[in-house]
């Protein structure tokens, strides 16, 4: 049987790393067809030497010199920047890694969408600005999308599909963050490094944050939303500090079923890997008795408006998850830059979404191509909370 043709979108990053670890681990017959990274060219280059790719990609242009010096007499090929990442992820590998932080993952995933691939998709700004049409794009191709994230992984391991009209809710688990017990008061006086401190993970800096206020979970519902097409009141969150449930099914009959594990990210990749078949590897294996307890809450939206923000921009349709997410990523960058509070950062999103529903600035265009539209409701949603963001520091 001939290799797998594999790219990975965000190489050098903690999905990525963990995809190579998983890949190596498990002995997987591969042939790489791409790794891209952002700025980590030194780790770029030994994932290179180590994989031997068809193609590197750097998204930082000024370092693609040193990329191909690093990767001097090794015969693979390097370029650099947006473009070569999406003509990267167009080739047409059978499975695409999709681990791209933020809104730039959005273009190389349709790409990789567009070219047929199966798309282990890692990368939240995908689903949240163009779902169903990256949905379909890949349905069409030929191709499909299967979570990474380990809470949708886990609704795609348990949904039967036999039963997907019997489905009551879909619960996403959250840890909580490293404010689940603080008051409104202490959130506000919250620090960066406080924020950036997660009681349960090692994720960057934004992540983080996204967690500590709970705005990953709001995405997330998105993403359930049209992953599972299922309705907003139909999904629910609920805090689980022990992050060892990842998600639940409930179903008509008053069934639950539940997905467990270590929290590990390369258990989730490992199924986006082997669907519908299960792969052996050296997984870390749960053992409740050393667990001890599962415990779990209701999350309060007073205190994490984000969740609340989230199901309205759900509902709402059209280019507001999109906007949201701008939004929030704005709000989140001023955070990190103490140019706001903590709590600042909702508040903006919320802002910023109601100036632009006022306006009418959301209604989606279904002639518009799919990635051009999402892309206009993003520059112009950052646009809007810039113009929030200013009027946020007069008032500091």
């Amino acid at each position: 049987m001939a290799a797998r043709t594999v790219s990975i979108l965000g190489s050098t990053g903690s999905v990525g790393e963990s995809t190579l670890d998983l890949l190596e681990q498990a002995g997987a017959d591969v042939e790489m067809i791409a790794l891209t990274g952002g700025r980590n060219v030194a780790r770029l280059a030994e994932q290179a030497k180590r994989w031997r790719p068809r193609q590197v990609v750097i998204e930082d242009e000024s370092l693609l010199p040193e990329l191909r010096e690093r990767l001097n007499g090794s015969n693979i090929g390097a370029s650099a920047g947006a473009a070569a990442i999406c003509e990267a992820a167009a080739i047409g590998a059978e499975w695409v890694m999709s681990s791209i932080v933020g809104s730039a993952g959005l273009a190389p995933t349709l790409a990789a969408a567009r070219a047929g691939s199966v798309i282990a998709l890692a990368n939240k700004e995908s689903l949240i600005c163009a779902g169903p049409a990256l949905l379909a794009t890949a349905r069409e191709a030929g191709g499909g999308v299967i979570p990474v994230d380990s809470e949708h992984s886990a609704i795609f391991q348990v949904l039967q599909p036999a039963c997907r009209d019997r489905v009551s809710r879909l619960i996403l688990t959250a840890s909580g963050g490293p404010f689940r017990g603080w008051s409104l008061d202490e959130m506000r006086g919250a620090s960066v490094e406080q924020a950036v401190a997660h009681p349960k993970w090692s994720m960057g800096r934004k992540i983080s944050v996204d967690s500590a206020q709970m705005m990953n979970k709001g995405l997330e519902m998105i993403e359930a939303s049209y992953l599972f097409d299922m309705p907003s009141n139909q999904i629910d969150v609920l805090i689980h500090p022990q992050s060892v449930v990842h998600s639940l099914v409930e179903y008509a009959d008053g069934s639950t079923l539940a997905q467990l594990g270590e929290p590990d990210m390369r258990t989730p990749i490992a199924c986006a890997w082997s669907w519908p078949d299960r792969i052996a590897w050296p997984a870390p294996r749960l053992d409740l008795a050393v667990v001890g307890q599962l415990t779990f809450e209701a999350p309060d939206e007073i205190r994490f408006p984000a969740l609340a923000i989230a199901r309205e921009a759900l509902n709402a349709g059209g280019g507001a998850p999109a906007a949201m997410n701008a939004a929030n990523e704005v709000g989140v960058a001023a955070f990190l830059d103490r140019r706001i509070g903590f709590l600042d950062i909702a508040a903006l999103v919320a802002e910023t979404l109601e100036e632009l529903t006022g306006g009418g600035d959301l209604t989606q265009d279904s002639n518009a191509d799919p990635l051009e539209w999402a892309m206009s409701i993003d520059m112009g949603a950052r646009r809007t909370a810039a113009q929030v963001l200013s009027r946020f520091e007069g008032r500091g």
